[in-house]
């Protein structure tokens, strides 16, 4: 009786550790996936950065040509600066 309690043991043991082994295996697969997705988001930010600095200048632009400073502002900058 206790050789077939102890193969019971070993036989649940084993089956364990397989289901620990197949785990791990999962979560390596996807620590995997996400750093390829962290690395994905790093460029799209970046590209969001470059595109929202882009937008910005161009919005300025058409800003200061659509609505060109005023003489007594520009007198107060060049008194502000001197």
């Amino acid at each position: 009786m206790s050789s077939a309690v102890s193969t019971s043991a070993v036989q649940t043991k084993e089956k364990l550790y397989g289901q620990l082994a197949a785990s791990l295996g999962r979560m390596s697969r996807a620590i995997g996936q996400t750093a390829d997705l962290c690395e994905m988001l790093q460029v799209d930010l970046h590209a969001m950065r470059t595109f929202a600095g882009l937008d910005a200048a161009k919005f300025m632009t058409v800003a200061n040509q659509l609505n060109p400073p005023d003489e007594e502002d520009v007198e107060e900058d060049v008194n502000r600066t001197s």
